[in-house]
């Protein structure tokens, strides 16, 4: 208690985390976009956006497996078992010419992994201990690029 934790304290490079985050927010989509069903024919109905059918008569209500439109993003989302590559203190090793996009020079320590991070750039989050254990693996960095994101 009162001690400051640092993430070389609890975390290891090649060892595998749990990512918990909150997802990039899409606003309210339809059915197309939200679920990838697809766009009617031509000649369907009043609009080709929207699903086959809506339901059998009874029970008299939507069910919740039929693609409707609704929020789209902004959920908490975990990814399992990412591989931390590197953890460090100087984000100048990482920072490319002119600043990561949308976030800037990285001045504090950082972790490196392996993959994908649901949400944007700034969105706080959470790395816990595997739920389903893997066998660590060994991974070499050859180099990190710090060449100029902009304009690509």
């Amino acid at each position: 208690l009162g001690k400051e934790i640092n993430v070389e304290d609890v975390f290891s490079e090649n060892k595998f985390v749990d990512v918990v985050a909150v997802t990039k927010g899409k606003g309210f989509q339809g059915p197309v976009k939200r679920f990838g069903i697809r766009i009617q024919p031509r000649k369907a109905g009043k609009g080709r956006r929207h699903i086959g059918t809506g339901g059998a008569w009874k029970p008299a209500r939507k069910l919740w497996r039929e693609p409707l439109p609704g929020q789209m993003g902004y959920h908490t989302r975990t990814e399992l078992n990412k591989l931390i590559i590197k953890i460090g203190k100087n984000g100048k090793e990482i920072t490319p010419q002119g600043d990561f996009l949308r976030y800037g020079d990285v001045r504090n320590s950082y972790i490196l992994v392996k993959g994908s991070v649901p949400g944007p750039a700034k969105r706080l989050i959470r790395f816990s201990n595997p739920r389903r254990q893997r066998n660590d693996v060994s991974f070499e960095i050859d180099s990190i690029s710090l060449s100029s994101k902009q304009g690509v």
